[in-house]
Order: C-alpha cells, then sequence, then structure tokens
C-alpha cells in the first residue's frame, strides 16, 4: 500500500512539473519571443555578427508556411544500406540451387528419398557457406583503401587544400565583417553598406537605410508603450501588427500597461540583406538600452522592470520594404 502512494505521489509530482514547466515556456514566449516574418528565410538562422555572435531564437509565430526539413535527408541511402545474402547474387544463386535441386529430387526419387533428401540439403549447406564466405572476402577487399603510400599521399594533398580553403575563408570572413560592423552609436558614420552582394539575391543597403532602421527602432518601441495602434501600422507590417495588438490587448485585460520610453542604440550590425521578387528583407542585430516598466493601470504601480535604470537588450530585426516603398518592421527574434 505504501509502495502504491508512493508511486502515484510521485506520478502527481512529475505531471504537474511538467505542466508547469509548459506553461511558464508559453508565458514566455508570449511576452516577447521570437515572431514575425523572414520571407522565405522565416525559419532559417541569420548568419551571427559581432553584436549577437551567440545563435538566434528560432522564430516562434509565424503566418510564413514552414515547408519542414526534407524527409528524404532523413530516410537512409540506399547506397548505405547493406545488402542481406539472400537479396544480391549469393541469394540468386541459392535459390538457383534449391530449386534445381528440389525439381530433380521430385523427378528422380519422389518424396520417399529421404536418404537423397538430406544429402542435398547438406550440400547446399556446403554450398551456402562457400558464397558467404566468398562474399564477405569481396566486401573486405573492396572496403579496404588504397595502399598506404598513396593513401598518404592523397591524404597530404587534400590536408593542403584544406588548409588554403580555411585561409581564404578566414579573409573572406574578415572582409565580410569589416563591411557589416559599423560604428557606435548605432548605424552612424559606418560603411554605408549592408551585406556584400555575393549572390543574384543580396542586396547593398544605402546609409539612408541604415538611419531607417534606428529610427524604426524608436518608434516601434514608444508606438508600443503609448498603445497608439495607428502608429504601429505605419511602421510594422500587418502581421507584426497584430502580433503586437494581441499582447496590447492582453494587459488591458489584466489591468497592466507597458510603458517603454528613451530608446537608445548602442550597437548595431547587418546579418544579412536580400531581394524576393518585389521585397527587400534585411535583418540587423540591434543591441539597445530602454526603460521599459510594467505598470497596473489603475494605481500606476510598477509590477515589473525598473523606472530609474534603463536595461540593456538585444535582438535582431528584420524590416521588409515591398516595391521600393518604406521599410517596415516585419520579424523580431531575441538574441
Amino acid at each position: 500500500m505504501i509502495s502504491r502512494t508512493s508511486r502515484f505521489a510521485a506520478l502527481f509530482a512529475g505531471l504537474f512539473l511538467a505542466f508547469s514547466m509548459v506553461a511558464m515556456d508559453h508565458a514566455e514566449a508570449r511576452r516577447g519571443g521570437s515572431f514575425g516574418s523572414r520571407g522565405t528565410r522565416t525559419f532559417q538562422s541569420a548568419p551571427p555578427t559581432r553584436t549577437a555572435p551567440a545563435p538566434t531564437a528560432p522564430v516562434e509565430r509565424s503566418m510564413t508556411p514552414n515547408t519542414g526539413v526534407n524527409t528524404s535527408a532523413r530516410q537512409p541511402q540506399a547506397g548505405l544500406q547493406r545488402p542481406g545474402f539472400m537479396s544480391g547474387f549469393g541469394g540468386t544463386m541459392m535459390r538457383g540451387l534449391l530449386l534445381g535441386g528440389l525439381i530433380g529430387l521430385l523427378v528422380g526419387q519422389g518424396f520417399g528419398g529421404l536418404a537423397g533428401m538430406f544429402g542435398f540439403l547438406l550440400q547446399a549447406l556446403l554450398i551456402g557457406g562457400a558464397i558467404m564466405l566468398a562474399i564477405r572476402f569481396f566486401r573486405s577487399q573492396s572496403a579496404r583503401g588504397p595502399a598506404p603510400a598513396l593513401a598518404g599521399a592523397g591524404y597530404a594533398q587534400a590536408s593542403n587544400a584544406q588548409g588554403s580553403k580555411f585561409e581564404n575563408l578566414a579573409t573572406a570572413q574578415q572582409q565580410t565583417d569589416t563591411q557589416r560592423s559599423f560604428t557606435i552609436p548605432g548605424f552612424g558614420g559606418g560603411s554605408g553598406g549592408g551585406s556584400p552582394a555575393t549572390g543574384s539575391d543580396e542586396i547593398t543597403l544605402a546609409q539612408t537605410d541604415l538611419d531607417a532602421f534606428q529610427q524604426l527602432l524608436t518608434d516601434v518601441q514608444e508606438a508600443f508603450g503609448r498603445e497608439d495602434h495607428a502608429a504601429l501600422r505605419r511602421a510594422v507590417t500587418p502581421e507584426m501588427v497584430s502580433y503586437l495588438s494581441e499582447e496590447l490587448a492582453e494587459n488591458a485585460q489584466k489591468g497592466l500597461r507597458n510603458e517603454v520610453s528613451d530608446v537608445t542604440l548602442l550597437q548595431a550590425d547587418i546579418a544579412e540583406s536580400w531581394r524576393e521578387d518585389d521585397r527587400d528583407y534585411a535583418t540587423a542585430a540591434l543591441r539597445y538600452e530602454s526603460r521599459d516598466v510594467t505598470r497596473e493601470r489603475a494605481s500606476g504601480k510598477v509590477v515589473e522592470g525598473d523606472d530609474d535604470h534603463p536595461t540593456e537588450t538585444t535582438e535582431l530585426w528584420t524590416f521588409m520594404r515591398e516595391n521600393g516603398s518604406s521599410w517596415k518592421l516585419s520579424a523580431i527574434q531575441q538574441a
């Protein structure tokens, strides 16, 4: 009885802990989190930058369909599957011997020739064993590599070639970091360009684009703090309006108000910028500080945050413009 009671208590505690963790994760994902759309790169990780060198949190909420991982990549390749003995050359020969022996047995001695049958089975087992040994021998020969001297030479050549590739990659990475980084504070006074045009879909950003990103950071934060839905519609995409309006409505239902002010950009880098049809996208790593507090609507009492000390935040903001129009915020990811 004691054992059953202790097991039930342990099970109940485990379930309570699991549901508590799920509820906690849901609350954290709802407040802040990563949401929005980055076009076809919505569910891809943005390249690391000096501002956000750590892996970025994946997008949790998006209206962009997630095609998922190609299932064919999860299936084992046919060439890597080791065929069974009865499915290859040995299987063909073995089936032929069995069929031929069975026909000879039926025609010559019928079902009554037990001695002939035992003899035939013994021969079949011996032949089958010989075939298996031969197949293993051929497989072991094919699995062995070239002679040690040749293998060593090939490895040395491959190592030299790989070393030169790493040197080229290091040089290219240094050039890319130089082009992507901007002076502090913010984007101002930088190189005036975004991601280098390394492909047909990559675009280069001008200084006016970087200034627009810095301005949008302040406009979006302050509009959210004022609960100004009209200003949000001018600064963010309709999808982002729905997410931000949902959070504002939940705060109002709880009798809370999230105030954001004194937004200051400390450091920023362009992670990537690209074009998809008539839309341009740019993902920027932003490190900024702001006064972010949550108050009770009725009393004005601070229930979260510090009104006297600004907090520092690092996020990845993706901006989108359509047909050369103004940039709008289309996604936020926690760094």
